[in-house]
């Protein structure tokens, strides 16, 4: 369900075969992502290529990953957003409130760039 993988020094998480990222999945996440801010100036890049709904939990899940991210003085992005749910993040104001990037490559290159 979940992929988690290291690439040039950042943990990169994809899903596989899940469309909805909603109730029933979100307390395994949240706990998954949390735990990879054990240690401090950790770099995480979310890919949400192929996710297409996102319910209120889901962007719970996300605000509490960043919120842990800056404890521990992490950083967190968010890349690949798929059409649909990128309308979410735009009603709710939160591609306002996250670093939102196109895709994978562009997301990794941003952490090289500061």
């Amino acid at each position: 369900m979940m992929r988690i993988e290291q690439i040039n020094g950042c943990y990169v998480v994809t899903f596989n075969d899940i469309s909805k990222f909603n109730a029933l999945i979100t307390d395994m996440v949240k706990e998954q992502l949390n735990s990879l801010f054990s240690k401090p100036d950790v770099k995480l890049i979310l890919n949400l290529k192929g996710v297409k709904y996102i319910d209120s939990t889901g962007f719970g899940v996300f605000l509490s990953v960043m919120k842990t991210a800056r404890l521990s003085k992490g950083e967190f992005k968010i890349c690949g957003i798929e059409n649909d749910a990128m309308v979410l993040f735009k009603i709710l104001q939160l591609n306002n409130v996250f670093e939102i990037y196109d895709n994978l490559e562009v997301c990794l290159n941003s952490f090289a760039n500061k």
